[in-house]
Parts: C-alpha cells; structure tokens; sequence
C-alpha cells in the first residue's frame, strides 16, 4: 500500500523557516501533522530553485522530504493545465492581481496530479489558488488543494484539545 503525500510548495517553506511569520504557527502544525501520520512530505526541484533565489538549498529540511524531479509526463500535463489558464486569462476569467500568471503554478500542479501518492498541494499563495479553481472547473486534479491560512486541525476535522 501506498503512503499518502503531500508536495509543499515554495510558500509554505517560507512561512516554515521563519518563525515571525504570521503563517508559522500553521506552516509548523501541518509538518508535525504530516510527521505524526506519516504522510510523505514531497518538495519538487522547482519549489527548491524558487526558494534558493532567496535562500539557500542547506535551509530546507530535506531529510524529511522526498524530491521530486520534473519529468515528462509532468511536461505534457503542465502543458494542459497552462493551455487552461493562459486562454482564461486572455479573455478576463482568470483575475491574478499579484504578478502575471506563473507557469511554475502549472508545472507544481502537474507534479502533483500525476504523481500517485500525492493527494494533498499545501500552499499560502492566493494567486496559486485561484489558478488550482479553475483547473477544478475544467479538469479533475486527484489532489485536494489545501490553503496555509487554515490550521491542519481544520482542514483535518480534529479538535484541537
């Protein structure tokens, strides 16, 4: 049987190595979480180029993650859901105010929806999921898209005791 995985993305690494983050609290719940049920933490070489533009690959806790290099099924499944939210943008339905829209969104959403064990995409970047709905109206990714600001607790249904 396969373990349950989750890929982080690049902006949970850095809510998770900065311990004034106001996302900290839940950044660090979400890997005890993972740690304590043994979910497969995933980090794709993508997210480790985003983050070491700003930090340094020794900073992230590789010993408990799995690597996950971008390959060609990843390729042609990021071409798919790119094709999806450039068009949407082109004609106005997909509104990202922050910055134009990042193909690395694609390629991270591609990892995630072809990699079997992957069921969870943990991130904080808004623009990220309002890209991610939109795939859900036009396709059916097999991961569910977890958003940082909501403790693990919740996402989860546990009390917190």
């Amino acid at each position: 049987m396969m373990n349950k995985a989750v890929l982080l993305d690049t902006s949970f690494f850095l809510r998770f190595l900065n311990d004034n983050d106001p996302l900290f609290k839940n950044s660090d719940g979400y890997f005890r979480y993972f740690l304590q049920k043994g979910i497969t933490m995933m980090i794709s070489t993508i997210s480790i180029a985003e983050y070491c533009v700003g930090g340094d690959v020794h900073e992230l806790p590789l010993r408990n993650l799995q690597i996950v290099p971008f390959n060609l099924d990843h390729s042609k499944r990021t071409g798919e859901f790119a094709k999806i939210a450039f068009e949407a943008k082109k004609i106005g339905k997909l509104l990202v105010t922050t910055r134009n829209i990042i193909p690395n969104d694609t390629k991270l959403f591609a990892q995630a929806d072809c990699e079997k064990a992957i069921e969870f995409y943990l991130s904080s970047d808004k623009e990220s999921g309002k890209i991610f709905n939109l795939l859900k109206q036009k396709t059916d990714p097999k991961f569910q898209f977890i958003d940082l600001n909501t403790p693990f607790n919740e996402t989860f249904g546990l009390l917190d005791l």
